[in-house]
């Protein structure tokens, strides 16, 4: 059996779907730790995973959470260029301190998040092979394809190339800083550098949860990329308390803009107005970033909870309303929940356009966000039939991932989607 090793970001949506693909490895005998930064810790540990910290001076415990507020103040480019910053920082001392700790423990091959963009020299390091998991949007490039920030539509034109060369140009300057970090520690190490974004990734397989069908049309993803389906597992998610009683039957809109963007309490304010004398019951998740006592009395009485069980939820919901997170997205797909996107930050944005391209809701824009405007997005979605046929998704994509995973191990050669 395998050891494996885990380099991630340390925010929830990326946990969440890290965790279950360690649990299907632990399950089958192999060995799993996450390293990672303390804030990390105690979801790793209660899932049933080893856990090995990095950076505790750097990166004490409760680090990732002043961030994270931080950033769930701000919204667009600000959020974004917030974020960005961090990285350098993050990435730095993670190719400082990863290689002598994963060689310390022993581990044999790593499990990259795409969004750690250090994971892959970490592995080069040690000439560890590694396989690139996609739990946010892919950030494979194409031409055709626009930049994940924007929420641009697909528009394969010269027109729409130029746009979306223009879009990445602009992508590269905001993170120049990153591509430095990296660069550095490549040639520290005697590495071949990159020479475009595409070369972050594994060379033997990347996987990515997000179906095929909930995509652009793709031209010029390399052999070895293999679209599994979502990796979410209620198991694997602590249980957490709810006023069942408390739902009416009415058809439920279950709101939730993720662990991040919930401090900005006048989007919960707007989407309860919005909801207000609707035939349904509104159901508000805040993400832990905020605790219903805080919040003013909302219109139409709505069920305000800090954490909902998102995914016992969704299985009774007619309606989520969401910031496009991946996460979200895909666990409401896999319920064939239709969805309305209100997008606020980073690959938001990209997941909406999707959303709209595909036809599973509709997408009300942050200039655009009124009280109106979502009343009439959700009055779409729930009376037109067609939005529901649509938003059906694959689940069950951890097992194919596993066998992925341990295919590269066993062969130590690219495992390609044609032959899986």
């Amino acid at each position: 059996m395998t050891h494996f090793g885990i380099l991630c970001p340390a925010a929830t949506g990326h946990l969440n779907t890290m965790i279950p693909l360690a649990n299907e490895l632990l399950r089958r005998g192999h060995r799993v730790t996450v390293f990672n930064f303390l804030d990390a810790q105690a979801k790793t540990l209660a899932s049933g995973l080893e856990f090995q910290s990095l950076a505790e001076d750097e990166f004490p415990l409760g680090t990732s959470a002043k961030i994270l507020t931080e950033m769930g103040k701000l919204r667009g480019l600000a959020a974004l260029q917030y974020n960005l910053k961090t990285v350098p920082k993050t990435s730095g001392v993670v190719l400082k301190q990863a290689p002598g700790a994963l060689k310390k423990a022993g581990v044999e091959a790593l499990l990259v998040d795409q969004y750690s963009v250090e994971g892959g020299t970490v592995a080069d390091i040690l000439n560890l092979p590694f396989v690139t998991v996609c739990s946010g949007l892919m950030l494979n490039r194409e031409p055709n394809i626009p930049p994940i920030v924007t929420t641009w539509q697909y528009s394969p034109t010269w027109k729409g190339r130029l746009r979306n060369q223009i879009g990445y140009q602009l992508l590269n300057l905001l993170t120049k800083p990153i591509r430095e970090t990296i660069a550095e520690s490549r040639k520290e190490w005697k590495l071949p550098l990159y020479s475009n974004q595409n070369d972050h990734y594994s060379k033997l397989a990347q996987i990515s949860q997000q179906p095929a069908e909930f995509d652009f049309p793709r031209q010029n993803l390399p052999p070895h990329f293999h679209f599994t389906g979502p990796y979410h597992n209620p198991a694997t998610r602590k249980p957490l308390p709810f006023p069942f009683e408390q739902l009416t039957g009415k058809p439920l809109i279950y709101a939730s803009m993720g662990t991040i963007i919930n401090r900005l309490p006048e989007f919960f304010q707007t989407i309860a107005s919005a909801c207000e004398g609707l035939d349904a019951q509104l159901v508000i998740s805040l993400g832990g970033g905020a605790t219903p006592e805080s919040l003013p009395p909302l219109p139409g009485n709505p069920i305000v909870v800090g954490y909902a069980p998102q995914l016992e939820l969704l299985q009774k919901a007619a309606l989520t309303i969401t910031h496009a997170g991946m996460n979200t997205t895909l666990e409401s797909l896999s319920n064939a929940v239709p969805m309305v996107a209100i997008p606020v930050m980073n690959d938001g944005p990209g997941v909406a356009a999707r959303i709209a391209y595909t036809g599973v809701g509709e997408v009300v824009s942050l200039k655009e966000l009124s009280v109106p405007k979502v009343r009439s997005a959700i009055g779409k979605v729930l009376t037109q039939e067609s939005y529901k046929q649509r938003a059906i998704g694959r689940s069950g994509g951890v097992k194919r991932a596993a066998d992925i995973i341990e295919q590269v191990v066993l062969t130590g050669k690219p495992v390609l989607a044609s032959k899986i």
